[in-house]
């Protein structure tokens, strides 16, 4: 039975919401037990009683707060997301899982857990709703700020190996984020990662920021300062869409009731747009899956990126990565 660490306390509202999402998990899926890492006396009576069993909590009252830096994770040990990385890293847990401070997270998990062998940079993937019924896996969207054209093609053949084993889709199509869709278009950097992607299965070319959207391909490649503008950018306008709607559905009485009559259709865009549907972003590139939540995931956020840990640690991804990575490693050497 797989065993899950869950930063309890590291989320924007506390340990509440987490502690809510992780029993809704357990409810829902039978087949793994948790760790929650936090303050016990705060923790406990959060715990319904028919679920004690199933719940075993690291007692802890260090948490890295959104205002310090990633590098303080380092030095504090007895903070909450330091010691549920090391639950994975010493096999006490299968993966983890936390709403707390990103940076604390992926440095912790980089250094701690490791890289897996052939990954130079590890890159934080992220799922993005399309106008098909369907998602498209983005990578890097804030690992790493700068990134050359062999970490590209890493995170081109990381992210194809989680659409297919964590996301179950049959051959993932791969396309390399760019200012147009002809090879010659793109900076340096990605004019040379096409040329390394063009030697992978199912590599589509270049594909434009609207392509994301439409479902174009399954796996969308970037840089992470790219991705994480891309990211913020998607989460705004969606946001933004929303208050243009409500704001004009009250401005008269045929709008109310056109509202109405639309309400499913409203209930289903409001679902494709909405993190908490996704859970969270996966850390891709180390040994161990790690799942970054939004610092303000509700619990049904919280329930999602638990499934995504548990998906993660039933594909054994490591493996599968480090495998492929070697297979293509003289293409990276040229």
């Amino acid at each position: 039975m797989l065993r899950i660490a869950i930063d309890a306390m590291g989320g924007d509202f506390g340990p509440e919401p987490i502690m809510e999402g992780l029993i809704a998990a357990l409810k829902k899926n039978n087949n793994f037990t948790a760790i929650a890492v936090g303050k016990k006396t705060e923790l406990t009576p959060l715990i319904p009683q028919s679920l004690l069993s199933r719940i075993e909590i690291l007692d802890t009252d260090d948490v890295i707060s959104m205002s310090d830096s990633a590098t303080d994770a380092l030095k504090r040990k007895n903070s909450t997301i330091y010691k549920a990385i090391e639950l994975v890293r010493e096999g006490s847990a299968d993966a983890v899982v936390s709403a707390g401070h990103s940076g604390a997270s992926m440095s912790l998990a980089t250094l701690r857990i490791g890289r897996i062998k052939g990954v130079n940079r590890p890159a934080i993937a992220t799922l993005m709703p399309t106008s098909e019924n369907q998602n498209t896996l983005v990578l890097d969207v804030g690992a790493n700020v700068d990134s050359d054209a062999k970490n590209l093609f890493q995170f081109a053949i990381m992210g194809q190996v989680y659409a297919q084993y964590a996301l179950r889709l049959d051959e993932p199509i791969v396309g390399l984020l760019s200012n147009g869709e002809e090879d010659s278009k793109g900076n340096e950097v990605t004019k040379e990662a096409y040329k390394l992607l063009s030697s992978i299965p199912n590599f589509a070319g270049n594909v434009e920021g609207s392509d994301i959207f439409k479902g174009t391909v399954d796996v969308v490649v970037c840089d992470g300062f790219v991705g994480n503008i891309l990211l913020k950018t998607a989460e705004g306008v969606a946001d933004t869409i929303g208050k243009i709607i409500k704001k004009n559905l009250k401005r008269s009485l045929i709008s109310i009731a056109g509202a109405v009559l639309m309400r499913k259709v409203f209930k289903n865009l409001k679902v494709r747009v909405d993190y908490a549907e996704y859970g969270g972003a996966p850390l891709l590139g180390v040994k161990a899956p790690v799942i970054i939540a939004h610092g303000k995931s509700n619990p049904k956020a919280i329930q999602n990126a638990i499934f995504q840990a548990i998906n993660a640690a039933s594909s054994n991804l490591d493996n599968i990565i480090e495998q492929r990575l070697a297979k293509y490693s003289s293409i990276e050497e040229n």
